[in-house]
Formats: structure tokens, C-alpha cells, sequence
């Protein structure tokens, strides 16, 4: 076995936690990467606006993928994120 093969088993678990964790949580996860957003395009005054956006949908769709929710095992499933409302200001 290589190197790369002994990490990713002993890793396994670790990544089945966080996809648990991620299943379990996802709402709350979701609410606070909003509220983050929200709070930091106040506090630049809407200037990075799309870049928070942009950042937010990407993170959102890496927790998707953790859980599993789009039916994607890994990268490059092919699916895009879906389009998320911009930070409520």
C-alpha cells in the first residue's frame, strides 16, 4: 500500500463523521454560513458583495456535497450549486 492509500483509511472514519455531522446539522450549518455573510457585508458596506455571495454558495455546496445531499459521492459529480438568494441586508 502506498502512502496515499494509508491515509485515506485511516482517515475513512474520520470523513464518515463529518459527513454524519454534516447530514445531522446541515440546517444549522446553512443558517450560520447566512448570518456569517449577512454580518460581513455589513461591515464592508456591500462593497465584496458578490465575492461573499460567491463564497458562501461555494462553502454551502461543499457541505452539500459532505452529506451527501445532491447524491454526488465526490468531486466532480457534475451537479452545480444551486443559485442562493443574496445576504439579506
Amino acid at each position: 500500500m502506498g502512502l496515499l492509500n494509508n491515509l485515506k483509511a485511516k482517515l475513512s472514519p474520520a470523513k464518515d463523521k463529518v459527513s454524519g455531522l454534516a447530514h445531522q446539522h446541515g440546517d444549522k450549518i446553512q443558517h450560520g454560513l447566512d448570518k456569517a455573510a449577512k454580518v460581513v457585508d455589513e461591515k464592508t458596506k456591500g462593497k465584496y458583495s458578490n465575492k461573499i455571495q460567491t463564497g458562501t454558495g461555494k462553502a454551502k455546496h461543499a457541505m452539500d456535497r459532505l452529506a451527501h445531499k445532491d447524491g454526488t459521492e465526490g468531486p466532480g459529480g457534475g451537479t452545480t450549486p444551486p443559485a442562493s438568494p443574496p445576504p439579506a441586508s
